[in-house]
């Protein structure tokens, strides 16, 4: 057996093990994410033909069973037919249920909140957790614990609204029950969206939110905190638009000084979907795919959802990324 392969080794030597491995076009397949709405199970072999990290979404899908026909065929295509036999990581949307037809249909985020009960929050995310593996889904792209203090920004029913210490007390209790410690029953939660991702719905991808250190330290950043420290939230993911002129998913202040430095996050960090390739087509902070890409990872978006990561390879042609950084963002994503 190799060593990746036993489980009675740690995290990290399993994945030194794995990374040794691993070509360099291996490790970006893994640092990518699909969003799956095709209403028929592709050709794998063509579609994914060495691997992939993450793959989530299923908006198509009418019921469970199509859900675990999808996933089961996958994973077995990606743990047989592949070379080094990695199964993605499936995840859904999941802050008021799973994400399929039989699952059951919880209140909104922002009627959760009214109940003021964390506990009860943390049931909750018992039964969606027990819900989405029985899907086959290992990751909850949830809690949402934006602050809303625009009625008019369009996601506010997804968040537990502008209270900074409910919206804390309620997310560290979702991640606790949703990611639980049964030690075969496991999935992951994913806090979002960091930060400050609250404004006018029209402008979600292109705004630039300016907020004091002051008010990032006591209404923005609280709810995260305390999801990474007190819940141990396996990952945390990026907003679409600019936090003082910084893309979320590109920000050096938000991923590295706040998020792994002063936090010690140690999980992964992904970019909203298509969020990367913002960078260029609405930030305008960049020109190129390759230039977003680069940004992304340098700054330290370890997965990225859509598929602007592909571009690595001419990002590190052009000079713009290290292989070591690409390595870097692929250890993360595995421990």
């Amino acid at each position: 057996m190799e060593r990746y392969k036993n489980p009675g080794l740690s995290a990290e030597e399993r994945t030194q093990d794995l990374i040794g491995r691993m070509t360099l076009e291996q490790k970006i397949d893994q640092l990518t994410c699909l969003v799956t709405v095709e209403p028929e199970i592709p050709d794998f072999k063509k579609y994914v033909p060495s691997g992939i990290g993450h793959v989530g979404a299923f908006t198509t899908a009418a019921c469970v069973e199509d859900i675990a026909e999808y996933v089961f065929r996958l994973q077995k295509f990606l743990v047989e037919e592949t070379e080094l036999g990695i199964p993605a990581l499936i995840h859904c949307e999941a802050s008021a249920g799973a994400q399929f037809t039989e699952a059951d249909v919880f209140p909104s985020a922002i009627a959760q909140a009214s109940t003021f009960e964390p506990e009860l929050i943390g049931r909750m995310a018992e039964v969606i957790r027990r819900q989405m593996l029985g899907g086959g889904f290992r990751q909850a792209l949830s809690p949402v614990v934006d602050i809303t203090r625009d009625p008019r920004w369009g996601r506010g029913q997804e968040t537990y609204g502008e209270d900074p210490y409910l919206t804390s007390r309620l997310g560290v209790a979702y991640v606790e029950g949703l990611q639980g410690d049964d030690d075969v029953l496991k999935s992951a939660a994913c806090a979002k969206h960091f930060a400050v991702h609250s404004g006018p719905e029209a402008v979600r991808h292109e705004f630039n939110a300016t907020a004091t250190k002051k008010d990032m330290a006591e209404t923005y950043l609280p709810a995260f905190k305390a999801c990474v420290q007190e819940a141990g939230v396996e990952a945390v993911m990026g907003a679409y638009n600019r936090t003082n002129g910084e893309p979320c998913c590109g920000s050096k202040t938000l991923m590295q000084d706040i998020l792994r430095g002063e936090w010690k996050f140690e999980g992964h960090y992904v970019s909203d979907c298509w969020a990367i390739k913002d960078f260029h087509e609405r930030h305008m902070v960049t020109h190129t795919m390759e230039e977003s890409a680069a940004l992304a990872l340098k700054t330290g978006c370890d997965i990225n959802c859509g598929v602007t990561y592909l571009y690595l390879l001419k990002a590190l042609e052009q000079g713009l990324v290290t292989e070591e950084e690409i390595t870097e963002a692929a250890v993360r994503a595995f421990t």
